[in-house]
């Protein structure tokens, strides 16, 4: 059986019959007074019913890759009747990175050490199109592509609370000794205002009003965590008596209580002995800090 090759004018692909798990394709590149130069193969695996793994082995440069990787995922979608097509490629091959993305093909993960070269363990980044996808030359297709391939950082949104004697609100919390200000985590789709305080709804059962921001913070990788951006909120100045009305989960908080700025030192990890009394000290300013430290102008 003939199968007709699938050109956009300055490649041309040749695919092989169907065996039923690879379908290869010959790639010629056309040049003015050449009847086309042989520039590789790329292969498609079926790996699982509706999948498919892409390789490729490819003269050219990477622009030669991506015009033959757009067309070959059209074919296997339309003509092969494929669902998704998977590429896999070591993260340190930035080139080969960057022909998948220009592709069509998503960032979705890192296999760690899931890869043996050389006796070696090395990583191996899966990159995944849907036949539904919006393609790459379209702008919601490209900027997914981006999305999926750019630096994501956590956001961390938490409420500095004070009370009329200039003492601040720490929670003792069940996964650490160090006590804690209320907050967390920001969700995805989730504006950080929103996310301190659904956080202090969550473990005080109260969202006392937010009333600015005391400081911006960047994070650095610290035990085990990536670096982050961490929001400081003003929680206001209340009475004393305002922590008999808070009521800890008793799961992840433990307990509140009122605490000065020199009694933090030992109680709160060294990151917050930083930056607390800075903030206590001077809560009228925005404080710009890098590890709780102050940058400087």
């Amino acid at each position: 059986m003939t199968v007709d090759p699938l050109s956009d004018g300055e490649l041309t692909l040749r695919p092989s019959e169907p065996n039923g798990q690879i379908t290869k394709f010959t790639v010629e590149h056309h040049f003015p007074g050449h009847t086309g130069d042989t520039m590789g193969t790329v292969e498609v695996h079926r790996t699982t019913p509706g999948v498919a793994l892409v390789v490729w082995s490819l003269e050219g440069g990477p622009g030669v890759a991506e015009q033959a990787l757009r067309l070959v995922a059209e074919y296997a979608f339309g003509e092969l009747g494929l669902e998704r097509l998977q590429v896999e490629v070591d993260p340190a091959l930035h080139t080969s990175a960057r022909v998948a993305i220009r592709s069509g093909f998503r960032r979705e993960g890192v296999l760690r050490g899931a890869a043996l070269v050389d006796g070696e363990r090395r990583d191996i980044a899966i990159y995944g199109m849907r036949a539904g996808d919006p393609r790459p030359d379209t702008v919601t297709g490209w900027t997914a592509l981006m999305d999926s391939a750019l630096p994501k950082k956590r956001v961390i949104a938490h409420v500095v609370v004070r009370d009329t004697a200039g003492r601040v609100l720490l929670c003792q919390v069940s996964y650490k000794k160090d006590l804690e200000l209320p907050g967390g985590v920001v969700e995805p789709d989730e504006d950080p205002a929103t996310g301190a305080s659904r956080e202090m709804e969550e473990e005080l059962g109260t969202a006392l009003p937010l009333l600015g921001i005391l400081a911006i913070d960047w994070l650095p990788r610290w035990e085990g965590w990536g670096d982050a951006v961490e929001i400081l909120y003003d929680g206001g100045v209340h009475d004393p008596s305002l922590i008999d009305r808070l009521h800890p989960d008793g799961f992840e908080i433990k307990g509140i209580a009122w605490r000065a700025p020199d009694e933090l030192a030992g109680l709160v990890s060294p990151l917050n002995a930083r930056r607390l009394p800075l903030l206590l000290a001077s809560p009228d300013q925005l404080h710009n800090l890098s590890n709780g430290s102050p940058i400087s102008d």
